[in-house]
């Protein structure tokens, strides 16, 4: 069975803000454009071999959400130069939120970003990407079920540390 696509270029048109929106909220600001360019490089890879074309939004996200995990994971296992033991808490953002306390939003995302990583991503991908739960499954490999308790338990862990 043959599937009509449209052209690569249709698609980056109707779909970038999207994918660069959820870039950035799931890799932060630093890494957000090098996850979406990957998220693009991944997607027109795999873009002639796909055997359907009824969700290529959803199909974005998805590569863009898992480009960031991979991001997240790379953070990780890097190593953070420090003259000072002191200065790794720095680096890895623990006195970032009290610097940024008369910042709100800024509050909101530094908490998103210690969530954990699948609470995080289902988060993101509910209030930013604005998914519904079975699209979310989809995009975690999870179930749409525990893709709602992702989510609650994302906003539970945030209503306990900004309240």
């Amino acid at each position: 069975m043959t599937v009509t696509l449209p052209p690569f270029q249709h698609l980056v048109d109707a779909h970038w803000r999207d994918v660069a929106r959820l870039a950035h909220a799931l890799a932060g600001p630093v890494d957000g454009d090098d996850v979406a360019q990957q998220a693009w490089t991944q997607a027109l890879a795999a873009y002639p071999g796909l055997h359907s074309s009824a969700n290529l939004r959803g199909w974005l996200l998805t590569i863009t959400s898992r480009c960031a995990m991979d991001a997240h994971r790379g953070r990780a296992r890097r190593a953070v130069p420090a003259e000072d033991v002191a200065a790794v808490a720095d680096a890895t953002g623990a006195s970032a939120a009290a610097a940024d306390a008369d910042r709100p939003d800024e509050v909101l995302w530094a908490q998103v970003a210690r969530l954990p990583e699948r609470q995080r991503h289902a988060v993101v991908l509910k209030y930013v990407a604005d998914l519904d739960h079975p699209a979310i499954a989809r995009a975690l490999d999870t179930t749409p079920t525990m893709s709602r308790r992702l989510v609650s338990d994302g906003l539970a862990n945030l209503r306990k540390v900004i309240a």
